[in-house]
């Protein structure tokens, strides 16, 4: 199959979305790597099923978290592909 090109206005519009949603995937990763661990004293005077909230932050939400962001990350980037005809087959 053949390479669609870009024009150069379409690759800074392509790249453009790219950055875009790589940096709200950068602001999502820190927000739940540091900002929320920041406040896991205030956090675990809230016990859910018997664990203080910060611990279940830690030990179980962030990672749920980072896999619902690569979910979202692999579908957002395969959406902005599809719209510029670059997507693998």
């Amino acid at each position: 199959m053949a390479e669609k090109r870009l024009t150069g206005e379409q690759q800074a519009a392509y790249w453009h979305k790219t950055r875009n949603l790589m940096w709200v995937i950068l602001a999502a990763w820190f927000f739940f790597s540091f900002v929320i661990h920041f406040f896991a004293p205030q956090l675990n005077k809230i016990h859910i099923l018997g664990f203080p909230m910060g611990y279940y932050m830690a030990a179980q939400g962030s990672l749920i978290a980072f896999v619902l962001m690569c979910v979202w990350n692999a579908r957002s980037q395969d959406k902005i592909d599809r719209e510029f005809g670059v997507q693998d087959e």
